[in-house]
């Protein structure tokens, strides 16, 4: 397992800021967001950032492109610039989302046309030897254990995969229950600690339930990065006492 930070954690701060925090943080990889710091199509710039990010030492885990599969009328950018960008990047992922329903909301029509974007994305993604994986959240068709392994069974493809975090408002043992329904695609993980985005508390809080998060997700010995995903008061001092906590827990592990 290997650490790294989600550069939407503090989307306020420039590329370089979050790259050198990362590196006092100690962290090996930074997941880059399409949102406000690798914008897609401004390939001068992606290709930037990802040569700043390993001059320092780290690598580029993913590219968080926000692409909403099957949101034809949404999507601000199209999968063919967002994988671009992500080739100019050197990102050997991109993050995307299961579509823009949650999945008590989706008819047969819709999660249809979601598994064949998905497939499309994954084919064009493997011609470049980039994965595609799932964000695994609530408002998309992998908002529940069951509703993410249905659609993963359906999509088959062997390109695309699924990241996890702790889902809201569900006890520690539903969300082990998801662990260990999903594992075959499982790969990056969100690492945060909360009871809501508002309510954010201190990762070492969260000790007990993350280690055994941790040691789940852990048993196939799978190469994957632990992403650090927004903290307490969006504080960089926190921030930092979080990364040494997650340093901790790996050296458990």
């Amino acid at each position: 397992m290997k650490l790294g930070l989600c550069s939407v954690t503090f989307r306020e701060k420039s590329p370089l800021q979050i790259i050198r925090l990362a590196k006092k943080a100690g962290l090996e990889a930074i997941e880059w967001g399409a949102d406000v710091h690798v914008i897609p199509e401004d390939d001068q710039l992606a290709e930037t950032i990802g040569e700043q990010t390993r001059e320092e030492g780290l690598v580029v885990s993913s590219y968080g492109s926000y692409y909403r599969l099957a949101d034809y009328s949404g999507n601000e950018y199209d999968f063919t610039s967002i994988l671009q960008t992500a080739q100019k990047l050197g990102a050997p992922a991109i993050r995307v989302w299961a579509g823009m329903r949650a999945s008590a909301d989706a008819d047969p029509c819709y999660v249809q046309k979601v598994i064949e974007d998905a497939r499309r994305i994954a084919d064009l993604a493997a011609d470049e030897g980039i994965t595609v994986h799932l964000e695994y959240h609530e408002h998309t068709l992998t908002d529940t254990k069951e509703s993410a392994r249905k659609l993963m069974e359906k999509i088959d493809h062997p390109n695309l995969f699924l990241y996890w975090q702790p889902q809201n408002d569900v006890s520690v043992q539903e969300r082990l229950a998801s662990i260990e329904l999903l594992k075959s695609w499982l790969t990056n993980i969100h690492v945060f600690h909360w009871y809501s985005f508002a309510d954010r508390l201190e990762l070492k809080q969260g000790e007990e339930e993350w280690l055994t998060y941790l040691q789940a997700i852990n048993q196939n010995g799978a190469n994957r990065y632990l992403l650090m995903e927004f903290v307490k008061g969006d504080d960089e001092t926190e921030f930092l006492r979080d990364a040494q906590i997650l340093h901790k827990w790996r050296e458990m592990l």
